[in-house]
């Protein structure tokens, strides 16, 4: 095989990485597609993806590795959830990875639903605070998910409509 064809091969197998990551905390999904992105514009020397595109699609990636953590924030802080339901959380969904599908999208809730519990002593209320964290973490992986497709979106139509 010849070098642009690896390159290319490089590239289209960090995107599919990097958007298996975008669900999967254990890795960096935004990194990686933007790093095919990258990869992508570099093999034909940014002919037919030029700078700026790959500019706006940084841009997308620096909105969408901040809604990870804005979102999950904004929901635990809505309902007053102490420090150490959002460290909870963070723990939940390093325990989730271990555990699967089920574990990735519940262990955020449990532990953020424990680490309130810990610190207030009081179950209705680590309920609500789970409940808060979680759909914040849920609202910030949906939109981070959205962002990551508008940036493969806008370079493969830069791919295809420049020659």
């Amino acid at each position: 095989m010849d070098t642009p064809t690896l390159l290319w091969i490089a590239a289209i197998v960090l995107i599919i990485v990097g958007v298996a990551g975008t669900v999967l905390p254990a890795l960096p999904g935004t990194i990686l597609v933007l790093a095919g992105i990258v990869l992508g514009a570099w093999i034909d020397g940014f002919s037919r993806v030029p700078g700026w595109i790959v500019a706006l699609i940084a841009v997308l990636a620096v909105l969408a590795w901040a809604t990870d953590y804005v979102a999950t924030v904004l929901g635990a802080k809505r309902v007053g959830a102490s420090t150490l339901a959002i460290v909870g959380a963070a723990l939940g969904t390093l325990a989730g990875i271990f555990m699967g599908l089920v574990g990735v999208v519940f262990m955020p809730f449990v532990g953020a639903m424990a680490g309130e519990y810990l610190a207030q002593r009081n179950a209705p209320r680590a309920a609500k605070v789970g409940l808060a964290t979680w759909l914040g973490l849920l609202i910030g992986t949906v939109v981070k998910l959205v962002l990551v497709f508008m940036m493969i979106g806008i370079f493969v139509a830069s791919l295809l409509l420049t020659r």
